[in-house]
């Protein structure tokens, strides 16, 4: 399986929709001069989705040795229109939950 099918099965499983991938985007976010995230993000158009017609994925190493693998997916709705947008919106998120 390649990494782009491994995220459309991710994509159907966490959202019920299709996936046809459509750009590989890379992304280098900085926080007051230091890299906060920098790595690929995955840009997929979603069919048949109730709310979002694209979504941003990509992937990145745990130190859980029962999930290695973390994948992040972040819907193209409201503020988050672009792949740098939802790599902002992931780090948010993980930063309010505890996850970071």
């Amino acid at each position: 399986m390649t990494y782009v099918e491994e995220f459309k099965d991710v994509i159907r499983s966490r959202h019920g929709a299709e996936a046809d991938h459509v750009d590989s985007v890379p992304i280098k976010e900085t926080v007051r001069g230091q890299t906060v995230w920098e790595g690929i993000v995955e840009v997929f158009e979603l069919h048949n989705h109730p709310t979002a017609s694209r979504l941003y994925a990509w992937a990145h190493e745990t130190n859980d040795l029962n999930k290695p693998m973390r994948h992040v997916t972040v819907l193209h709705f409201g503020p988050v229109n672009s792949p740098l947008k939802a790599v902002r919106a992931a780090i948010l998120h993980d930063k309010e939950s505890g996850a970071a």
